[in-house]
């Protein structure tokens, strides 16, 4: 990918399929951080794209479907 993401802006890794919030642009490279936070993960600008919403609401589905199977809380 060419395009130059915004600090800010959250970013699809496709290499480890994930999503992160853009902390820093540096080089070749970006700083990506999870979203519901911690250990900020570096990849290079060909390996991650703008994230589209599906991107963004794959995490929180994952999240929910696993809570459904082990009887916890699906909507809260």
């Amino acid at each position: 990918m060419n395009e130059v993401l915004a600090v800010g802006s959250l970013a699809y890794d496709i290499r480890t399929k994930r999503v992160g919030e853009v902390m820093e642009e540096y080089g070749t490279r970006y700083m990506l951080r999870p979203v519901q936070g911690g250990c900020e993960w570096d990849v290079l600008r060909e390996h991650v794209r703008p994230a589209t919403t599906a991107d963004r609401l794959s995490p929180a589905l994952a999240e929910r479907n696993a809570n459904s199977g082990r009887g916890g809380a699906v909507w809260g």
